[in-house]
């Protein structure tokens, strides 16, 4: 009874040591038996499995590396230390969108054409035979990396040890440009952009006054807009219809979705309009802080509230209330709103 309770954390453990021991045969088959295992694995196990996978991510061959990947992950979402599995995923993650990004640039110097999508098996050998196979494996393996990218980055104390890593947001988006779907990875690139205890300016323009705010694991501007909508109209700062208590539980921390209405039209120091659909870090920075202008919805504006990752809880703080004086020179940053269309 208990090898069949332990059978993932002893295969994972097997091919540990398979792939430490240039084992190819036995990595194969310890490979086999954690894809047959895993179903049944408790959490004990995936704790335990996650780090060993990790650790030896970077000398496993590059075919399978990212379905070890996506098994580190998995591990990572059933209570795997995250800060231990991370720097692993992130390395593979970086060299994979490297490749990717060769891969792009043979595409088009061999005569272009659509992309092909990555399936779950191998790069057809046309492929490989254009671009190589290191390049096209780098390809068709981003779903993955994608997937384990964010598993790693749901957890706040994972994102506060980025460092250097967040050089992978520009590369991700480069590939996702060269490839001519600018949102092909936006789950990464929105995930390697949220941000903690970051500082938020916001100015209601009706009422001419100002708030600081700070905001934690938010991952787009629908998550931000109903949060502040509960911060400011709930908190009986502005005049409005405030969101709904499950609206902003699920904003925060709990599972589901709860259909809201937009309280505002979100707005850029310089009068352009700050999409839903982006993420805080498109709000421009100025003098250290974000800084954000709330105009009157241009239209009534519904959606279903919601965390954009639902792994990762969210959290917009009310600081203070700004002075008028303070308020006053914060005004004197900003433009009049653009009207979409003209």
């Amino acid at each position: 009874m208990i090898f069949r309770r332990n059978r993932f954390v002893n295969a994972a453990t097997d091919f540990e040591d398979a792939v430490r021991n240039r084992d190819a045969e036995g990595s194969e088959h310890a490979f086999d038996a954690m894809c047959r295992a895993i179903d049944k694995a408790g959490d004990e196990e995936f704790r335990d499995a996650g780090p060993r996978l990790a650790a030896v991510l970077g000398e496993v061959p590059p075919g399978p590396r990212g379905v070890v990947a996506v098994i580190v992950g998995a591990c990572v979402e059933r209570g795997a230390d995250p800060v231990a599995c991370a720097p692993g995923v992130f390395a593979g993650a970086l060299g994979a969108f490297r490749q990717a990004e060769v891969f792009c640039e043979r595409w088009a110097a061999g005569g272009g054409g659509e992309l092909p999508e990555p399936d779950q098996g191998d790069p057809a050998e046309d492929v490989v035979e254009r671009v190589g196979f290191e390049a096209a494996n780098g390809w068709w393996t981003l779903p993955q990396w994608e997937m384990a990218g964010v598993a790693m980055l749901s957890h706040r104390n994972v994102r506060q040890q980025l460092g250097e890593q967040r050089d992978l947001a520009e590369l991700v988006d480069r590939v996702a440009r060269a490839s001519d779907e600018p949102f092909r990875f936006k789950c990464l690139s929105y995930a390697l952009r949220v941000r903690d205890d970051e500082p938020l300016v916001v100015l209601h323009r009706e009422s001419r006054t100002g708030y600081l705010l700070r905001m934690s694991g938010i991952g787009d501007n629908f998550q931000l807009h109903t949060l502040l909508a509960a911060a400011l109209i709930g908190g009986g700062h502005v005049a409005g219809d405030a969101p709904s208590a499950e609206a902003v539980a699920v904003c925060r921390d709990t599972e589901g979705q709860a259909p809201t209405v937009g309280s505002f039209n979100l707005v850029a120091p310089d009068g352009e309009w700050i999409w839903n659909e982006g993420n805080p870090s498109d709000i421009p920075l100025v003098d250290g802080a974000r800084l954000l202008v709330l105009d009157p919805p241009p239209y009534r504006r519904h959606w279903d509230a919601g965390r954009f990752f639902p792994n990762m809880p969210g959290d917009l703080t009310l600081e203070r209330v700004l002075g008028e004086q303070e308020t006053v020179q914060w005004f004197t940053r900003i433009s009049e709103a653009k009207v979409m269309g003209a």
